[in-house]
């Protein structure tokens, strides 16, 4: 078993805010992502995002790292002006805030180890990932990140061989990697059985509980939004419809952000 050292800090980076006033987005073909939205997320708060599928959730996580530019409006997230930024300023943006997609997004053939130091790039020079060699430093980052989702003993596995949850797990890592101020996750769940999605949701809890990191979470099903929510945010169209505790979030609320009657394809334990 590789050696962690528990007294180096999992995560030594203060969390970022995000704050979106009258954002728009509109994509090339004139489709509206966005429609005016004002949020205000607060920094380690954990925020899950539903609506369905067109109804904007993925452009607000896309436009809050800077992937989908912003149309009109003014986007901050911590310390950056996101809206009209630099590539550079982006590239900065992008090393602060950790990714988890629904497709995993991980070199198969490379070892976990390898998937994770990804996490790393952007603070490390250009010829230690060139020639693959990283500084113990940033190994022992990535061991506690794999050690907190409970990965480790599959370090030197490679990717492909994981099953889809355990996959989801080296993203997780690979985002922590990063000393991240932010993990926006999109659909994280949503190729997952319902044991390994709680389990999934549960470690981004952990993150947020445990390391103040400001997550937010893009999902569909209501079960799962009101386990691990602390806010909600409903979107339909583009605009947010709902903005409350998710706990407390009724079946008539879920239909009134889905704009429909509920089926059992929006719970994960139906």
């Amino acid at each position: 078993m590789q050696h962690v050292d528990a007294a180096a800090p999992a995560a030594a980076s203060t969390p970022w805010s995000i704050r979106l006033d009258e954002v728009t987005v509109r994509y090339p073909n004139g489709t509206i992502g966005l429609n005016r939205v004002s949020l205000d997320i607060d920094a380690g708060e954990m925020v899950v995002v539903v609506g369905l599928s067109g109804s904007g959730k993925s452009t607000l996580i896309r436009t809050i790292n800077g992937l989908v530019p912003v149309t009109s409006g003014t986007l901050d997230v911590g310390e950056h002006r996101v809206s009209g930024a630099s590539p550079r300023t982006l590239r900065r943006l992008r090393g602060d805030i950790g990714m988890v997609f629904q497709g995993f997004n991980l070199a198969g053939r490379a070892s976990v180890l390898q998937n994770v130091l990804v996490g790393r790039l952007a603070h490390t020079p250009l010829w230690r990932t060139l020639l693959g060699v990283y500084p113990e430093a940033d190994k022992q980052l990535a061991y506690q990140a794999l050690d907190r989702v409970a990965i480790l003993p599959k370090l030197y596995s490679r990717a492909s061989e994981l099953s889809g949850g355990q996959q989801q797990r080296v993203a997780i890592a690979r985002a922590l990697a990063q000393e991240p101020r932010i993990v926006l996750a999109d659909e994280p769940v949503a190729s997952l059985d319902p044991p390994t999605a709680h389990g999934v949701m549960n470690d981004l809890r952990r993150i947020n509980r445990d390391l103040g990191i400001t997550v937010v979470v893009n999902l569909h099903l209501l079960d799962l939004a009101r386990e691990y929510g602390t806010r909600m945010i409903g979107m339909r169209a583009g605009e947010i419809v709902y903005d409350g505790p998710a706990a407390s979030a009724t079946d008539a609320d879920f239909e009134s952000i889905y704009g429909r009657s509920l089926t059992s394809d929006d719970r994960l334990d139906a």
